[in-house]
């Protein structure tokens, strides 16, 4: 007997057949239970997911000789000639290659002819996008108004390219893409009626594969079945999608998290072995840190018969949040430029050493190739610190840089009670981290260990500032402690105090991961309380005056007020510069208000 493959073997024969498409099947079948039947239907959707299927059993429900109805027999005359493609009345024309208009007219020619053996001549034109403007308009008038014994069925994966005036004589539906777990239960339905061996997680990869497709994942079901000689086995299935790497995709997110540019090169050397496809390998690892961030936000998504459910739980605890998202960023636009590269692997390399290279120096310490972080690296992040100020302080602007001797007239001015507003309603981007508030810090150098970093009391702003540079903080954690004021420590509970306006600060994840730093640099249990108080009017980041119920002088308000002071300093140069005044004279001009920004 002739082998017939699964995708025919098994097409659905009747609407309960079909699955994931019930939003289409209840609209036909109520239209045909009160016999409101449409002169022409368009079914949209991407491959495999049941046009062309859904119009043949549509075909059926016309021409079934038990009468007009949502259930056919399935075993009369038409149905089965139907089911064999060799029904007469139900002419089957690929748009493709019918694109010429004196093709689409000697279609239109035998459309007057009743039906020869059915109740309805259905014409079936599938890829229909594919006709010439010429074909489409000589299609019009018998679309919007055919004989009464014809019916048009009209099947597109690109509706886009139908012209309006198609569109409007149709009734319109669309087919959704499957879903993974649709399409594993449907598998196994097909392999219990099979008598075929398998496990779990073979179909799951296969579902997966199928990318919403029902017809390529049985397409693939029926060459994993003859690559694993008549049953099916995860890891032959692997090696048949040509994505057996084992656990060398989720190695590569381990080596990316721990900033670690020697073990991130030694994990493709390690995969090169394999002779991937690297475009495949980069859209795994792509799908990985979907999954990853889906179980860092919804715990739910990672069920137990996942095959991946040891490694999602276990990325998604220790990969902070904001890196997933940075990483997913930096590859999927580094799929755009993959096949630019000289060669696969060094386009691959280069996008990984791209994901390492912009997430933030605090997140992962040294960047790969610069240990440390060189006077490059360094002098890059006080330039960004310095602008980032200057906005803050004066808006944006292109501006003059001042003199170096401006720096110094900064410091007397530390102990100013006047501090610049800082307008900060909410947290700043995740790459640009908050800048150390003195300008001999290195932003880019790795984080000393903690216990290194800070002793002595806990008892006021100038304290708390010096623990806050001691913590190995990233992202917003590090946002919610800069903007943060010390209330009080008695050597158990930490008491901070937050202004309204950053209350947004104030996310689990972000307090949980202070607390953490907390204790880690203190050495000891910290309970964590922090308050969110209204500070007295004008005095936002002050020092707390005894007693006075204002909000105490927080690390980023110590940082703005000096940016003022160093701006303040720089302008004032400007103003005392000789040359300077001679071209303010000259041309009878003056500064553009916050375009003079301090030089660190």
């Amino acid at each position: 007997m002739t082998y017939q493959v699964l995708a025919r073997k098994w097409r659905p024969r009747a609407f309960a057949d079909l699955v994931g498409q019930g939003h289409v099947v209840q609209a036909l079948s109520n239209g045909l239970e009160r016999g409101q039947l449409h002169h022409a239907y368009l079914f949209t959707g991407t491959r495999g997911v049941g046009k062309t299927t859904l119009a043949r059993i549509l075909a059926k429900t016309l021409n079934c000789e038990q009468g007009v109805g949502p259930t056919p027999c399935g075993s009369c005359a038409a149905c089965t000639e139907i089911d064999g493609g060799r029904f007469v009345d139900l002419i089957e024309v690929d748009a493709a290659s019918r694109t010429k208009v004196e093709q689409t007219r000697e279609l239109l020619d035998n459309i007057p002819f009743a039906p020869v053996r059915g109740r309805y001549k259905v014409y079936l034109i599938d890829e229909v996008h594919m006709f010439s403007a010429s074909s489409f308009n000589a299609l019009l008038k018998t679309l919007e108004e055919p004989p009464e014994h014809v019916k048009f069925v009209l099947a597109t994966t690109d509706p886009q390219k139908l012209p309006p005036t198609v569109l409007s004589r149709c009734l319109q539906f669309h087919l959704k893409r499957l879903l993974p777990e649709q399409i594993q239960g449907r598998f196994r339905q097909v392999l219990a009626a099979e008598d075929i061996d398998f496990d779990e997680p073979s179909l799951a990869l296969l579902a997966r594969a199928a990318d919403g497709s029902m017809r390529d994942g049985l397409s693939l079901l029926d060459q994993a079945i003859a690559f694993g000689g008549g049953r099916l086995q995860a890891d032959d299935v692997r090696r048949m999608l040509g994505t057996h790497t084992g656990d060398l995709v989720p190695a590569l997110v381990t080596a990316l998290n721990a900033g670690d540019g020697g073990r991130l090169l030694a994990e493709v050397d390690r995969l090169a072995e394999l002779t991937p496809d690297f475009a495949a390998v980069l859209t795994e690892l792509i799908g990985l840190l979907h999954r990853v961030a889906l179980a860092q936000q919804v715990p739910a998504t990672v069920t137990d018969d996942d095959p991946e459910a040891e490694a999602l739980r276990r990325l998604a605890a220790d990969v902070p949040v904001e890196d997933v998202q940075l990483f997913y960023q930096v590859l999927l636009t580094g799929q755009r430029d993959l096949p630019l590269a000289p060669d696969p692997r060094t386009g691959f390399e280069m996008v990984l050493l791209r994901a390492l290279a912009f997430r933030p120096a605090a997140a992962g310490g040294p960047t790969v190739g610069s240990p440390g972080g060189g006077p490059a690296q360094t002098a890059g992040a006080a330039g960004g610190a310095v602008a980032q100020t200057g906005q803050a302080q004066h808006g944006a602007g292109t501006g003059r840089q001042a003199a170096d001797a401006a720096a110094p007239a900064a410091a007397p001015v530390a102990g100013s009670q006047e501090p610049a507003p800082r307008p900060a309603p909410e947290p700043a981007p995740e790459p640009e981290r908050a800048p150390s508030p003195e300008p001999a810090a290195k932003p880019g150098a790795a984080a000393p260990a903690p216990a290194a970093r800070f002793s002595g009391p806990l008892a006021g702003a100038d304290d708390w500032q010096r623990l806050v540079e001691a913590l190995a903080l990233e992202g917003l954690a590090r946002q919610l402690a800069t903007h943060c004021a010390l209330e009080g420590w008695d050597g158990k509970t930490l008491r901070l105090s937050l202004a309204p306006s950053l209350a947004n600060l104030r996310v689990a994840g972000a307090e949980q991961r202070l607390g953490a730093a907390l204790a880690a640099t203190l050495g000891c249990e910290v309970a964590l309380r922090i308050e969110v108080t209204q500070p007295a009017a004008g005095a936002a980041d002050a020092p707390r005056d005894s007693g006075a119920g204002q909000l105490a002088e927080t690390p980023a308000g110590r940082e703005a007020r000096n940016a003022a002071a160093r701006t303040a300093a720089a302008e004032a140069a400007m103003d005392a510069d000789t040359v300077a005044g001679e071209l303010r004279r000259r041309f009878d001009a003056d500064w553009v208000p916050g375009s003079i920004r301090p030089t660190d």
